[in-house]
Parts: C-alpha cells; sequence; structure tokens
C-alpha cells in the first residue's frame, strides 16, 4: 500500500457521500492506495453507511473512530494506524478529479518529496457562492498565491486540504499538535524546519466544496488571523509584513473613517480611501466576473474579498492585544466551531 489518504470527519456524510464518488472516478491503480477514514464522534449515521459502501466497492476503505477531538487529533490516530508509505490528507468537503493521485505519484517518482501539497480549484458545478469564495481564498489579491499558486508572495506550507508526507516524516517529528487553529501550518513549519523536503504539486489540485455561508466564512478567517499570531510565537518566521496587511488596512480605514468625519480638512483623507477601496473592488469584480464567466459571481466577489480581508486584521489585531495583556496562546471562535452545526472545513 504506497498512499493512505486520511479524511477527518464530523458529521459530514453528505460530503463523504460526494467524495468518495469522487475517488471512485480516479485513473489510479486502486490497489495501490487507501481511503482512510477518521470519525471524529459522528452522529450522522457515517459507520452505517460506510460499512454498508465498503462492501460494494473496489475502494480500499478503512475506517477509524474516536470520541469528538478535533481534526488534528483524527489525523493523529489516522497516522497511527494507516498503511501507507504515505499520508495524504484531504478535508471532507474536496472532490478528487480523476487525475489527481496519478499526478502525485509521478510527481514523486521525479523529485522524490518528503512532503508536498497541492492547490485547491472549483469544479464548474460549484454555486456561484462557493465560487466567489474560491476567488477570495485562491486569488493573488486575496492570499498572495500562497495556497499553491503559480505567483505567490512567500515559500509554500502546504495545507491540510490538501497536503501529504512520507511515514517517515511522521517518524522522526511525530503528528500534529494541539493548537485549535493552524496545525497544519504550524506541522509544515517543522517539516521545514527538521531538513525535509518540500514540493508544490500543482497538477495535484482538489476541488474544494466550501460549504459556508457568509457568516461561517467570517469566523473561519478571523480565526486565521488569531492563529498566525499563535505561529509566530512557535516559529518567527511564519510572521512576516504580509501578513500585517490586512490589520494595517483595518486600522487605516478606522482612522480615515475617524479623522475624515470629525475633521472636515482631512475630508479628503476619507475619499482617498474610499475611492481607492472601490478600485480594489472594482478588480476583484472584472477577475471573477471573467474567471468564472458570471457576473453574479463578480459581484459576490466584492463581499467575500472584503470579509477575507477584514476578518483577518481583525484577529490579527484580536490575537496581538490577548497577547499583550499575557495570554500565551490567543484565541478567537471556539464555541461549536467543529459541532454538526458549523460547516467550516475540517
Amino acid at each position: 500500500m504506497k498512499y493512505s489518504l486520511i479524511i477527518a470527519v464530523y458529521n459530514r456524510l453528505d460530503e463523504v457521500k460526494e467524495l468518495l464518488a469522487s475517488a471512485e472516478e480516479m485513473t489510479f491503480d486502486k490497489s495501490r492506495y487507501e481511503i482512510f477514514f477518521v470519525d471524529d464522534g459522528s452522529t450522522d449515521g457515517f459507520k452505517e453507511y460506510i460499512t454498508s459502501y465498503s462492501r460494494n466497492s473496489a475502494l480500499n476503505i478503512a475506517c477509524a473512530y474516536q470520541s469528538n477531538q478535533g481534526p488534528g487529533a483524527a489525523r493523529n490516530h489516522g497516522m497511527q494506524k494507516a498503511a501507507g508509505e504515505y499520508f495524504i490528507f484531504v478535508d471532507s468537503d474536496c472532490l478528487f478529479p480523476p487525475h489527481w493521485l496519478s499526478a502525485v505519484d509521478d510527481a514523486l517518482s521525479t523529485h522524490g518529496y518528503d512532503a508536498f501539497g497541492g492547490p485547491d480549484r472549483f469544479h464548474p458545478s460549484f454555486s456561484p457562492m462557493i465560487k466567489a469564495i474560491d476567488y477570495s481564498m485562491t486569488s493573488f489579491l486575496g492570499t498572495g498565491g500562497t495556497r499553491g499558486g503559480k505567483r505567490s508572495v512567500g515559500k509554500f506550507y502546504p495545507r491540510s486540504f490538501n497536503m501529504g508526507i512520507a511515514r517517515k516524516v511522521y517518524d522522526r517529528i511525530g503528528g500534529m499538535n494541539a493548537l485549535r487553529h493552524g496545525q497544519d501550518m504550524d506541522y509544515s513549519a517543522r517539516i521545514y524546519e527538521a531538513g525535509f523536503t518540500v514540493g508544490l504539486i500543482s497538477e495535484a489540485f482538489v476541488y474544494h466544496k466550501r460549504r459556508t455561508n457568509l457568516w461561517k466564512f467570517f469566523k473561519q478567517i478571523f480565526n486565521w488571523g488569531v492563529a498566525r499570531i499563535n505561529l509566530q510565537r512557535r516559529h518567527p518566521t511564519l510572521l512576516k509584513p504580509i501578513h500585517a496587511l490586512p490589520a494595517l488596512v483595518v486600522m487605516s480605514y478606522v482612522l480615515a473613517i475617524t479623522l475624515g468625519l470629525s475633521i472636515a480638512s482631512l475630508r479628503p483623507l476619507l475619499w482617498c480611501t474610499l475611492i481607492g477601496h472601490g478600485g480594489i473592488c472594482a478588480l476583484a469584480f472584472k477577475q471573477a466576473s471573467i474567471k468564472y464567466r458570471r457576473l453574479d459571481v463578480g459581484l459576490l466577489a466584492i463581499g467575500t474579498l472584503n470579509i477575507q480581508v477584514f476578518a483577518y486584521g481583525m484577529g490579527f489585531l484580536y490575537a496581538v492585544m490577548q497577547r499583550m495583556i499575557g495570554r500565551k496562546e490567543a484565541h478567537g471562535f471556539v464555541k461549536h466551531y467543529y459541532s454538526k452545526n458549523n460547516t467550516t472545513s475540517r
């Protein structure tokens, strides 16, 4: 068994069904990989469904079960039990293109990476909202290409929606830590620090069907802003000036509005801020409309991009304030964050 695809699930049965349907279409030899689910205490009938499904499928499906502990603990459980030479983490809300695992295998045969990752993309069938979020998450304007883009403002760190490691990596550095958010970034940093080779496999992309609404998207991105400060404490190199940019945008906006409304002579500052903001929104509308060939996606992308920038900046500042008052680890949204009522990606 060369590959173990480790998928943490918690009340995501509908996602699992779609993921398995895409796995059935993969062209890679099914005898060379297993799909290893780790159920994190689901109550939606996952165990009964997967037991029945595995009897009638050519896929090698394995499962482990645990009480609800979160995705990091579930992935660690999977690495302890899985049979493959390589462990590949995939989120349950992802779909596999038919060539995905073949692209991974070809790249490893050529480059021999110890750890690797691929980007996430949209499928044409996705809803306008999911496509708008995809734009915010994958465009250079939204994330600087750091999630596997051809252009990137920084080093590539594999993320757990599409991330693989050789078994020897796990044997040396162990599993993911107990950080509530940013576990995959911390794990990637530890992999680099241990001297392993890390590669981006651009052709090994997954379709990421983020099932979320705008409020849950805000909470997810807010927590990523919080996570950046926690990651900096463990790995100082993970905090760069570009990561503080959304926080500077938030502070600049607050300052411009406050001064522009209270001091008449500074009102041009407010107008310049609003005009600049409008220009960025117009660019997002143009890029998203062209990429997805839909004007409604372009309009939605204006909202998702603004949510992403302001939520991240607010989370970043909130974490800085917590650190300033002496908290060792900053906290963002916690209550029900991984519950069955929340559709944030696992």
